[in-house]
Order: structure tokens, then C-alpha cells, then sequence
């Protein structure tokens, strides 16, 4: 046997130890460096994309509107068809009463300050209250882009005119609309209540979050019941064998798997076999299910086995079937952490773009969809046509709609953290 020296006869003064000593404290202060320097560099990472989107972003955030004087003259719409007026006309005879000296081809220019779709937005408000037609009321509208992005000082004044969007006198008709207090920038609440828009001023995300919505409802009704039923079975009921061992793999394996194998098995089945409607959420909520499933399975079984055996025991010492077992103390002690699991599984598909993509949930809509059968679109996926599209303005929808997705990511993954820490139990 291999004499080991006793404690009491080691010199720990001796130069060797107090080397060896230094040493190790030494590699535990550099471990300690690479872990906080790796969370510095995350921090910093993070840090970086945030900032980033906002300084991309912030600026479609408000919107800049001119108020004008409209009068509905009857000359132009007639009480007894209102939706058929012409109201190009009508928003024209706005501008030039603010304009009079603009004559001749000027006036097109001059009208290119507002948005192209003035005239829409001037029919929805008469077709809502027709008693305007004849009357003289005030309407804030919104600028068109070029005006909008001058406005937000993302078109400098200052460059030759050459090399703007904007002409010279299109830019002293404008400072004549700020001057008389015409021009405001409030809040664009149209970024979460409009559909989308081939004009980026008039685009919204409200299409896209509804169509997340109706996603992420048949996702969780699939995923969820079926994702503990198969957990608690495999947990709880099913044998150890190798068919049991072979399934566990699988599941483990469909976790790592590429969204984009997911999207490609709902084209082929659910729209190509099944004949199931092209860009519905219905389908979108299927594929996403699949992609969910394997996660939810996972960590409900590891909330089950979080559970101690003790429960289990106590309860079928007292008589109470398997069942009753699970039913009745297990899976409610168990309910946090399924929660949590389920919660995490939804966030990751709702950030999800390739399968939905694939199943052509990108469609150009420009209405929210009323119902799960309907064409739609999603965050993720309106983040891609965006961030596609060639107008400028779109550059800061894009970053604008990223943010959005960020926060209802964060929220979910928040309230995920608050369900552990409200009902979880320590044993």
C-alpha cells in the first residue's frame, strides 16, 4: 500500500505548499474572471441589439399628422352615396385653402405632404357620421413618409435638394403647416391597431397580432393536453422497456430538430394532404404544436419527477388507486412547473418564422383575420416582409415591430417566472 502522509505531518509553510496554495487560488480567481467577463460580454451583447432597435425603432413609435380644415362640400358627396364621393377632391380643396397661391403642377407636389390614403381615412370618417357632409370639420391625417421621416430628422434639411425625397418648396409649404401649428407627433397608436400597408405611414401590427393570437390558442389547446397526457403516461403508468426507452429518445430528439423540418411536414400534410387553407392560423397553431410538443412533454416530466416519492407512497398507503395518485397530489405539485414549461414552449413559438413561412402565413393582409380559417399573418413573419420591403420607412417598422415582439416575449417569459415563484414548493 502507498504511504499518505497524516494531516498533522503536512508543512502547509513550507515553500512547495504555499506554491501549490498560490496556484490554486490563482486558476479559482481566473475561473471567476471568465465567468463574469462572460456574463460582461452577454450583458454588453444584449445591451448592444436593444439599443440598437431603439435607435432604429423609436422613431415609428409617433407619427407625424397635419390637421386640416376639411370641408365635406355636397358638391362632391351626395347624402344619398356617401362611400361612392370623391374625396380625393375633398381632401385637394383642404389643402389649397391653406395654399392658395399653389397653382399648376404645384399642386400635386403639395399634395404629396399628406399620405395617399387621406382620402380614405376623410371617407371613413363621413361614412361614420354622414351628418358632416356639408359641414367644415377639423381632421388630424397623417403625413406621407418622406414628410414624416423630415419631419423625425431622419431626411436632413441640410443636404442639396438633389439628394432628398423632398423639394424646396415642398419643405417651406411644410415649415408654413409647423408654423401655424398644423403639424404635431403624437403617440402612433395606428402601429398596433392597423393592418398592414404598402404605405409605410398607414402600416400596422395589428393583423400580425391577432393572427399570433389565433396561433398561439390552437398551439396551446393541441400542445397542452396532449403534451401532459403523454408525460404523465410515460412518467407514471408506462412500463420500462426498450419501447418506452426508444420513445423518451425520439422526443429528445424532435426538441433538437430544425423549425424549418416542422414547417415543411404541416406544407406537406396539412396543406397539401389534408387540404387545409394556405396562411390560417389554424394550420400555423398546428405546425407550431408539433414544435411545442417535445418541450412541454420534457419538462412536465421533469416536474413530475420533482415530486417526491413520499407523496406517491402516503397516498397509496391510504388506499388511493394510481389514478387518484397522479390526479390528485402529483400533478397539482406538480402544476408550476408544467406551467412554466408550457409557458417557455409558447414563447418559443410565437418568435418562431421559418415553419410559418413555409405554410404561407406571410401574406399581404390588410385586415385583422376574424377567425382561425382566415388568411393572416404573423409577428415574426411581419417582421420579415418589413424588414423586405425596399420603402425607407419601413426600416424603423422593422425595428419598431422587433421591440413589440421582445415585449410580449419578456411578458411571457415573466409571467412564466412569477407562476414558479407564486406556487412552487420546497420540499
Amino acid at each position: 500500500m502507498t504511504d499518505i502522509a497524516a494531516p498533522s505531518l503536512i508543512d502547509w509553510s513550507s515553500p512547495d505548499s504555499v506554491a501549490r496554495r498560490r496556484r490554486r487560488h490563482a486558476a479559482e480567481r481566473r475561473l471567476k474572471y471568465y465567468g463574469l467577463g462572460a456574463i460582461v460580454i452577454a450583458i454588453g451583447l444584449l445591451a448592444v441589439l436593444i439599443v440598437s432597435l431603439i435607435v432604429n425603432g423609436y422613431h415609428s413609435f409617433v407619427q407625424t399628422m397635419v390637421t386640416l380644415d376639411v370641408t365635406v362640400s355636397r358638391e362632391y358627396v351626395e347624402p344619398t352615396n356617401v362611400r361612392e364621393g370623391n374625396y380625393r377632391l375633398v381632401v385637394r380643396d383642404s389643402m389649397k385653402a391653406l395654399f392658395p397661391d399653389v397653382r399648376g403642377p404645384d399642386e400635386r407636389a403639395l399634395l404629396q405632404i399628406l399620405s395617399s390614403n387621406a382620402p380614405f381615412i376623410v371617407q371613413n370618417r363621413v361614412m361614420a357620421d354622414p351628418g358632416l357632409i356639408g359641414r367644415t370639420v377639423s381632421m388630424t391625417i397623417p403625413t406621407s413618409d418622406p414628410f414624416d421621416q423630415f419631419n423625425k430628422g431622419v431626411i436632413p434639411r441640410d443636404v442639396p435638394e438633389s439628394q432628398r425625397r423632398v423639394n424646396d418648396k415642398q419643405v417651406v409649404w411644410f415649415d408654413r403647416l409647423d408654423a401655424e401649428g398644423r403639424v404635431s407627433t403624437p403617440f402612433n397608436w395606428g402601429l398596433y391597431f392597423n393592418a398592414d400597408s404598402r404605405l409605410p405611414e398607414m402600416a400596422g401590427l395589428a393583423g400580425a397580432i391577432v393572427g399570433s393570437f389565433y396561433a398561439l390558442l390552437v398551439c396551446f389547446l393541441i400542445s397542452f393536453p396532449v403534451g401532459v397526457a403523454a408525460a404523465v403516461y410515460l412518467e407514471e403508468f408506462a412500463p420500462k422497456n426498450r419501447w418506452t426507452d426508444v420513445i423518451e429518445v425520439n422526443i429528445n430528439n424532435l426538441a433538437a430538430v430544425p423549425s424549418v423540418v416542422f414547417g415543411l411536414l404541416g406544407l406537406a400534410v396539412f396543406l397539401q394532404f389534408f387540404g387545409l387553407p394556405r396562411s390560417a392560423p389554424l394550420v400555423g397553431g398546428m405546425v407550431l404544436s408539433l414544435m411545442t410538443l417535445p418541450t412541454i412533454i420534457i419538462t412536465t416530466r421533469a416536474a413530475l419527477k420533482s415530486v417526491p416519492p413520499s407523496i406517491r407512497e402516503a397516498a397509496l398507503g391510504i388506499g388511493a388507486s394510481r389514478h387518484e395518485t397522479v390526479m390528485h397530489h402529483v400533478l397539482p405539485l406538480a402544476l408550476p412547473g408544467i406551467l412554466t414549461g408550457t409557458i417557455i414552449g409558447l414563447a418559443q413559438a410565437l418568435g418562431e418564422t421559418a415553419p410559418l413561412l413555409l405554410i404561407g402565413m406571410n401574406a399581404f393582409i390588410t385586415q385583422p383575420p376574424g377567425g382561425i380559417l382566415e388568411a393572416s399573418t404573423a409577428l415574426p413573419t411581419q417582421i420579415f416582409i418589413w424588414a423586405d420591403s425596399p420603402e425607407r420607412g419601413f426600416v424603423a417598422r422593422t425595428s419598431a415591430a422587433i421591440l413589440v415582439l421582445l415585449m410580449f416575449l419578456m411578458t411571457m417569459n415573466a409571467i412564466a417566472i412569477y407562476l414558479r415563484q407564486r406556487l412552487e414548493r420546497t420540499w
